[in-house]
């Protein structure tokens, strides 16, 4: 039997010899090689994270002191440690094991965390909570994959170097987020990684630490003087140091039996410490360590003759689909500079960075950062279009506010994994960017329905002289739907007509309710579709047309049905003085969260796949089903219908 299999919890990890340890981080390893090749996720930074994971576990007592995660997708080995083992097969599956910490999975998940940048304030928040309490807890901040440039990090460090009590704070860098780290920052860290000191001060403190009985002035007095030799070089630990905390590091985050001594060491500092780590992303295994970029979140992969091959599924993203648009646009207007928060091969702008490299920004896990600097480039006379998930782009809500909108600037925002993710779950889905950006006063948000409206309405953007939105979901275009008219400010799209009743579809949800008009036809039914291309402008014929003479109307959408394409509707409804009696709302729920799972299987949870969208029209006209898929019923009850 294996050692991995023998951990049932942290517990277990105390009788293990160093020699073991090192033993168990490869069997880790082998794992999540094993399941995510099998289902997909987070592949690099959890290789990178191992040791330092082990660790971690084998010093604190995280039953009772706090762990919490930085960019969580770092955390199976954790989950590995922490008794979910024997269900790790499950991982990212409906109903198995998720991709991210989370709190009803176990006791050792503190936040169900997605977003980076968080990890250091929360922590704060938990020490100070301790102390006014009396609780005598150790809190760790595990801070990764480039977080530490997002200002929240950083605005944590400020707090957290006024603490009068113990708060270790581990900075994980690995020069890579998704993407190469970036930033001074980054830049800084790589500098001191290269210099001679590293080698040096680790090679010190080895011989010095067996040297020290217990914590205590000599310690402290020898990490000082260390701490004088780094100051001599071009150490990150100034900055640090500035901030009020004890910068220790950088040391290898792969050496299990120097981390337990120096994390022996640190847990009983009572002032905040940073520990400064290095680690390879995709250690372990060489084609993800030589690519740790490509690796970061694998779809499902098999290794043929020491080569990966990589399932793919057919078809053509929406994501390739906007980013040979842009590539397209930008050939014929120079002015155009794409710019992303750390996310250049999930939005596809590393393809337009192949062929304009001085047009195109990665400027790090820093979404507020990212918009202020797009709107200066605007104002300057550029055309920024900006390129983040829909997730991430609320954690700039200000900034589209005060430096975008309030300025009438015209960025133009194209929001991937907008709406239902699949695997990445709850905190992933961008199921509230409609409701958010609509209140913006002179804001323009549009969703296309196939790859042919999605260029058209980039191009539609680029001309506007206001902010526009754009969103597409994580997924394939559908086939394109034939003779698409001229995509124009404030015009919706007949794509069926019908005398029965009317679906009005904003974006991706055309395609299944073409495919529900089609079953509805099969039972003698002829139903109306209508992609409304626009949420704002709401396009006021499409509503007056749709709801005279007292149709069944349903709206489809994939995002909340609070505040989004729906109530929209609604609203402009009882601006036009028109009965909205019959009209019912479909969507993502307002008040739980989808699990993870396939996006497929999310849609038809929620009722918005083409069979969940006929029962609700069945249900709606009263009529029997007959030749309708006979789960038809089962379905039609998950549906989230609001009137």
């Amino acid at each position: 039997m294996s050692l991995l299999d023998n951990i049932q919890s942290p517990a277990d990890l105390s009788p293990l010899s160093i020699d073991q340890l090192d033993q168990l981080a490869e069997e880790i390893r082998e794992r999540i090689l094993q399941v995510v090749g099998q289902n997909g996720g987070h592949l690099t930074s959890n290789l990178g994270v191992t040791e330092l994971t082990i660790a971690l576990h084998r010093v604190f007592d995280f039953s009772k002191d706090r762990l919490l995660w930085d960019v969580g997708h770092q955390c199976y080995p954790h989950k590995l440690l922490t008794g979910r083992h024997e269900r790790f097969d499950t991982l990212r599956q409906p109903g198995g094991v998720s991709g991210f910490p989370d709190i009803y999975e176990s006791e050792y998940d503190l936040f169900n965390v997605g977003h980076a940048g968080t990890a250091i304030a929360t922590a704060v928040g938990m020490a100070k909570a301790d102390q006014i309490l009396g609780n005598d807890r150790a809190t760790v901040a595990l801070v990764g994959d480039a977080s530490i440039v997002n200002g929240v990090a950083f605005e944590g460090l400020n707090q957290a170097g006024l603490l009068k009590r113990q708060c270790l704070i581990v900075l994980n860098d690995n020069e890579w987020g998704i993407a190469p780290s970036q930033g001074a920052m980054a830049e800084s860290l790589a500098k001191f990684r290269a210099s001679n000191f590293y080698e040096d001060m680790k090679s010190r403190t080895k011989r010095m630490l067996p040297k020290l009985p217990l914590l205590g002035k000599p310690a402290f007095e020898m990490i000082a003087h260390l701490k004088e030799g780094i100051k001599a070089t071009v150490s990150p630990g100034q900055v640090f140091e500035s901030m009020g905390l004890q910068y220790v590091g950088p040391v290898d985050g792969h050496d299990i039996g120097h981390l337990v001594e120096l994390l022996e060491m640190l847990k009983h500092a009572h002032h905040p410490v940073l520990l400064h780590v290095h680690t390879v992303k995709g250690k372990g295994c060489d084609w993800a360590s030589a690519e740790p970029g490509k690796y970061h979140s694998p779809k499902p992969f098999a290794v043929e003759s020491g080569k990966v091959v990589v399932k793919k599924s057919g078809g053509v993203s929406w994501t390739q689909a906007f980013a040979e648009s842009l590539i397209e646009l930008a050939e014929q207007e120079d002015r155009i500079f794409a710019m992303t928060a750390g996310m250049p091969d999930g939005t596809g702008l590393n393809l337009f960075a192949d062929k304009f490299p001085d047009r195109c920004l990665d400027v790090g896990i820093a979404e507020s950062c990212t918009i202020d600097m797009a709107a200066g480039m605007c104002k300057a006379g550029m055309k920024p279009v900006v390129a983040i998930y829909s997730t991430f782009l609320q954690r700039a809500f200000d900034q589209i506010f005060q430096e975008v909108v309030l300025q009438g600037l015209p960025v133009m925002f194209c929001l991937d994994r907008a709406g239902l993710v699949g695997s990445d779950g709850a905190v992933h889905h961008g199921f509230l960017d409609i409701a958010y950006l609509r209140s913006f006063p002179r804001m323009v948000l549009m969703a296309p329905i196939d790859e042919v409206e999605l260029a058209a309405s980039m191009k539609l953007g680029l001309t506007l002289d206001q902010p526009c939105a754009i969103r597409y979901p994580r997924d394939n275009v559908p086939a394109p739907v034939p003779d698409c008219p001229p995509f124009v400010l404030g015009k919706s799209r007949t794509l069926r007509e019908g005398d029965e009743a009317t679906l009005l579809c904003y974006g991706v949800t055309a395609s299944h309710a073409l495919a529900a008009a089609e079953m509805m036809s099969g039972e003698g039914v002829e139903v109306g579709v209508v992609a409304a291309r626009f949420v704002k402008p709401m396009v006021e014929d499409m509503v007056r047309d749709a709801l005279v003479g007292g149709r069944p109307v349903v709206t489809l959408e994939d995002h909340s049905v609070s505040g989004g394409f729906g109530s929209a509707v609604l609203e402009t409804a009882q601006k036009l003085g028109l009965d909205a009696s019959k009209l019912v709302r479909l969507g993502l729920p307002e008040d739980r969260f989808i699990a993870h799972g396939s996006r497929g299987g999310q849609l038809a949870e929620c009722g918005l796949d083409a069979t969940g969208i006929a029962a609700t029209l069945m249900r709606l006209l009263e009529k029997s089903v007959t030749r309708l898929p006979a789960d038809i019923s089962t379905t039609s009850d998950k549906s989230v219908v609001s009137r």
